[in-house]
């Protein structure tokens, strides 16, 4: 497929309800769950049906901003941002006089500020999730025991500076993005690379968090900008599968484009980690909302305020180009 080729292999798969704002697809289970202003959510099934929606009800009293799903291995379990500044995690449960249902497992309340963006990061002894704050404030909590999805414990909270023993005062963040290094193994430390739009620039930049064993904390041992740039709102992050690269593979997108940033395995005699830019990709008329890789880590896909889906690949010599562009009619963040 050219660049700016419409497919003519695309089909529709799930028709919305009037009210949609958000939803997120489950590509082990072939699912989708879709949130809505009136702060409900549906699953949908049997995409290939008309029918395809199994489930639907109120989940907060405010509209669903985001909705991520947990990691397959621990079951059919959502969390809900809403726009009341809570998050929620529901979990299908199966009754024995009833029907499939959801259930809430969880309700985290904030009064003052507001969730913008959490995920979730699988390692050997655990599930964790990170979750991005309005105040700028980061809090990572760790769930021990998968058939407990009640009781998750807060491992840490930081603030996304660099330098933590400046205090920068209180941010005003817009958004934020979180992507977990999707490398797993015994010996693969815990990190995730995070980056906000808000009105200090000492928050903004893609930093890597990485989870110290020893002292039992998070550092931040890398910083994806160059000097120039490391005040620019950041509007989201995506962090690529390694199958088998010396290196691992970020995509940033800021105001100035869709930054690809090569980043080394090992740390050096500081304990950061090198990192280098390697391309700026642009392409999008206006802020790009969401990057998502394949699962080879080779294709970049992004969408944006200018109703497109642009596909990026890099080619044998390294250098990176836009593979196509898909038009998506009405799209609206």
């Amino acid at each position: 497929m050219s660049a700016h080729q419409t497919s003519t292999m695309e089909k529709e798969v799930a028709t919305l309800e009037k009210g949609a704002l958000c939803c997120s697809w489950n590509y082990c289970g072939q699912r989708l769950a879709v949130g809505f202003v009136d702060g409900s959510v549906s699953i949908h099934d049997n995409l290939d049906s008309a029918s395809s929606c199994s489930s639907k009800w109120k989940a907060h009293a405010s509209s669903i901003n985001n909705i991520v799903w947990l990691p397959p291995e621990f079951g059919d379990a959502i969390a809900c941002i809403s726009a009341d500044g809570s998050m929620s995690l529901w979990e299908e449960v199966e009754d024995d006089t009833q029907p499939l249902k959801w259930k809430m497992c969880k309700l985290f309340e904030s009064s003052n500020v507001t969730v913008l963006d959490l995920q979730f990061g699988v390692y050997s002894t655990s599930l964790k999730m990170v979750v991005a704050y309005s105040d700028g404030h980061v809090k990572v909590y760790e769930l021990l025991d998968p058939l407990e999805l009640n009781k998750w414990q807060l491992q840490a909270e930081f603030q996304n500076v660099i330098d933590s023993v400046l205090r920068f005062g209180k941010p005003s963040c817009a958004k934020a993005s979180i992507a977990w290094n999707p490398r797993r193994g015994e010996s693969q430390q815990s990190s995730f690379v995070l980056g906000f739009n808000s009105d200090l620039p000492q928050f903004n930049s893609s930093k890597i968090w990485e989870f110290e064993e020893d002292h039992q904390r998070w550092l931040p041992v890398a910083e994806l900008a160059l000097p120039g740039d490391k005040g620019d709102r950041v509007h989201a992050v995506a962090w690529a599968p390694n199958i088998g690269r010396p290196y691992e593979v970020i995509a940033v997108a800021t105001c100035k484009g869709i930054a690809i940033w090569h980043v080394g395995l090992n740390p050096e005699s500081d304990g950061r980690l090198s990192t280098e830019k390697v391309a700026l990709l642009s392409g999008h008329d206006g802020e790009v909302w969401q990057l998502e890789w394949d699962v080879s880590g080779l294709t970049l896909a992004s969408t944006g305020a200018d109703g497109m889906v642009r596909l990026w690949q890099s080619n044998v010599n390294g250098v990176w180009h836009e593979e196509a562009a898909l038009e998506c009619n009405g799209m609206q963040q």
